[in-house]
Order: C-alpha cells, then sequence, then structure tokens
C-alpha cells in the first residue's frame, strides 16, 4: 500500500515575511498536499500573528502549480454553508482543481466563542454537523439550493459553474465517534483522525495503534451499514497528537519506522507540521526537509 506524505502549515507568518516562500518549499519538496488550519486562532498562537484559511489558500495556489491545497479542518464553529461554499468553488477554480476541503465538527476552543455564542455541546456540535455537511454537498453539486433546517437555511442559493473537480471537491471528513463517522462514511472521499486524545498525556505507541486500528474499524462498520466499499475512502493522520508527538521527526529512521508502522494499520496518508520554532511544532529545518525527500523514497521499498 502506498503512502503520501502531506504537511500543515499553519498561517501565523505574513504572506511577505516567510508565508509565500513556505508553500512554494511544500511543492518542491514534493509533499502531496499542504493544508492551513481554518481557525479564527488556536491555542498558544492566540495572542501572536493568525491569517485567514481561505485567503492563504487563495495565495498559494496562485504561486504553486501541482500542490495539492487543503483545510485541516474546517468546522461550522464560524462557518455557514452557503457562504463556504461559493469561497469554496472559487478557490478550486483559482487552483485548477487542487483543492481538498477537510472538514470536522469543530471543538470549544477560540473559535467556539468568538462570535459571542455559547460554546455548543459535544451533542449540539454532532448535530449542527449532521445538518452542515449534508447541506454543503449540495451546495457544492447543485446550481441551485433551497433548504430549511433547524440550524442552517438556504434560499435559491446559486452554484454556478459548481467545482472544477467533479462532482464536487473532496470532503476529508474529521470524526471517531459513531455520528461523525456514519457522515465519513456517507459523504467523505476521505477520512481524518488525529488518534486517541485521552493517550495523548501519557498513553504508549501500541496503544494508539490499538486505538487508531479500533477507529478504522468503526469506520469500516459505518461504510458497511450503507453498503459503501471501505476501500473508496483515503485514511490520514494528522500527526504530532499521538503519544510519540514530534519524535518520528528527530531523524529520517524514526520517522520511517513511524509512518511505516501507520501504513500497515491502513492510512494512506500522513500529514506533519511544518517547524515552528518555540512551539509544540518546532523541528530542524534541514531534518524536515530530508525526511520530506527521503522517507517516502524508503516507504516504497
Amino acid at each position: 500500500m502506498s503512502l503520501r506524505l502531506s504537511t500543515v502549515i499553519l498561517p501565523y507568518r505574513r504572506w511577505h515575511e516567510g508565508g509565500r516562500s513556505t508553500w512554494t518549499r511544500a511543492e518542491q519538496l514534493g509533499f502531496h498536499t499542504a493544508y492551513t488550519y481554518d481557525h479564527l486562532s488556536w491555542r498558544s498562537f492566540r495572542d501572536g500573528p493568525w491569517f485567514g484559511a481561505v485567503p492563504n489558500l487563495t495565495a498559494a495556489a496562485a504561486v504553486t502549480e501541482r500542490l495539492r491545497l487543503g483545510t485541516l479542518v474546517t468546522s461550522p464553529n464560524f462557518r455557514h454553508p452557503v457562504t463556504l461554499a461559493k469561497e469554496l468553488i472559487s478557490l478550486d477554480d483559482i487552483s485548477d482543481g487542487r483543492i481538498t476541503l477537510g472538514i470536522g465538527a469543530g471543538g470549544t476552543g477560540f473559535d467556539a466563542t468568538a462570535l459571542g455564542q455559547e460554546p455548543w455541546t459535544p451533542r449540539e456540535r454532532a448535530d449542527r454537523f449532521g445538518e452542515f455537511l449534508p447541506l454543503l454537498d449540495r451546495l457544492l453539486t447543485e446550481d441551485a439550493v433551497s433548504y430549511e433546517g433547524d440550524f442552517y437555511s438556504a434560499h435559491e442559493a446559486r452554484n454556478i459553474p459548481g467545482c472544477v473537480q467533479r462532482p464536487r471537491l473532496p470532503f476529508a471528513v474529521a470524526a471517531t465517534g459513531p455520528r461523525g463517522l456514519a457522515l465519513a462514511a456517507r459523504h467523505g472521499q476521505a477520512w481524518v483522525t488525529t488518534g486517541d486524545p485521552k493517550l495523548f498525556e501519557n498513553g504508549t505507541p501500541e496503544q494508539s495503534d490499538r486505538a487508531l486500528r479500533q477507529q478504522g474499524d468503526r469506520l469500516a462498520d459505518a461504510c458497511a451499514a450503507i453498503g459503501r466499499d471501505v476501500g473508496e475512502l483515503e485514511r490520514v493522520l494528522l500527526t504530532g497528537f499521538t503519544p510519540e508527538r514530534s519524535r518520528p521527526l528527530e531523524s529520517v529512521d524514526a520517522f520511517v519506522d513511524f509512518a511505516g508502522r501507520h501504513r500497515d494499520l491502513g492510512f494512506t496518508e500522513l500529514v506533519v507540521h511544518w517547524p515552528i520554532p518555540d512551539s509544540d511544532f518546532a523541528a530542524d529545518d534541514k531534518l524536515f526537509e530530508r525526511i520530506a525527500m527521503e522517507a517516502p523514497a524508503q516507504l516504497k521499498e
């Protein structure tokens, strides 16, 4: 089974002060996809520079040619399906069909309250996501959509000419619970996980592997329930949140071992964070580039 290597570039750098060069370097290094976080702000970066995902991806599309681009992930926390669909169709056009939408139910961080609302409970997030994703699917595949739901509405929303990618750009659905996995099975072209968050602090790699295998089994069950072959979905692991944290980036051999293990668990794409000094994602730049250039070939052997 082949394994693609992708990266996620956090939008904390001004475009003309390192932002642009990071995206172009990602293409030069041969990454399959370069994603960015779609947040209003995020964790320890909250009080520092942070730029919008869609403008960054638009700019990245203009300075790259082959690199796929995407969000990892967008959520309903501050998005509406009607306006998001228009932005995605525009992005897909500007990039000539290189956009992947990573999307999930959202969480309890800064995004959850920035618009002045109380944070939603896990059930409320699942309820909203269960309405948001099917509506977005329709908006990206139909010329005109009207819909009246419990949380979202659309009145003759026009999305002409639609996506360059047909029938629409791919969805990479982040999910671990039963309702999210059911949505991934029905609407996703890929499934995204970060592992089991309960294992991050004190878990072991072996426990993480078991948890990831169980998540994959639940995805297979969700696909079987609707008669879909689970093999149709790509499996994406956003690294850095398993018990091994950033240790796989400490050497090429360590990364190849980590990647090989997760390839054997069925993952088809690994996403590594572009190094950020003085953060949880700090890593040696030269070693990071060696991993990007050398590891994929070793994983084919």
